[in-house]
């Protein structure tokens, strides 16, 4: 299983400050993730065109770190796949993640705030209220696609 992980608006509010704020939801997925060691995340948040993956990594705690195992492309260098998608740019950037790295048939689950920037009624979408981001209903929803 793959998670997509974006930061903004999911481990934070979305428009929080650098302070008391910033990954104040890190914890609670961390714990959420520990339940499931065969989950692999690969980070889809834009904080990933900034940032080395070692920088990513050392975001999250010595035993989840690790488990990060890539970041997705950017959509605008995937032409041919917007075409086929739509112009949906974070499910683009995904699913060109998985061609790239020949895993296209395994399970997957996307944390994000913007349902918008991925086809309607995507099943592996996990929504977050981007002024909240990882609550309790997060979490319930999160641990069943996780089971699936």
């Amino acid at each position: 299983m793959i998670l997509f992980l974006d930061f903004d608006g999911v481990l934070h509010p979305e428009f929080c400050n650098q302070g008391e704020e910033l990954f104040c939801h890190r914890d609670k997925l961390e714990l959420i993730l520990r339940d499931y060691p065969q989950v692999e995340i690969v980070i889809s948040s834009t904080w990933r065109q900034t940032r080395s993956l070692a920088e990513l990594q050392a975001l999250f705690s010595p035993d989840i770190g690790p488990r990060i195992v890539g970041v997705t492309p950017d959509w605008r260098d995937l032409p041919k796949l917007c075409e086929v998608i739509g112009y949906y740019p974070r499910h683009v950037e995904v699913e060109g993640w998985l061609r790239q790295a020949n895993r296209v048939w395994e399970r997957w689950v996307v944390l994000d705030d913007r349902d918008y920037w991925f086809r309607p009624f995507l099943p592996n979408l996990v929504w977050c209220d981007p002024t909240i981001g990882i609550d309790d209903v997060v979490e319930r929803k999160l641990r069943l696609k996780l089971n699936q």
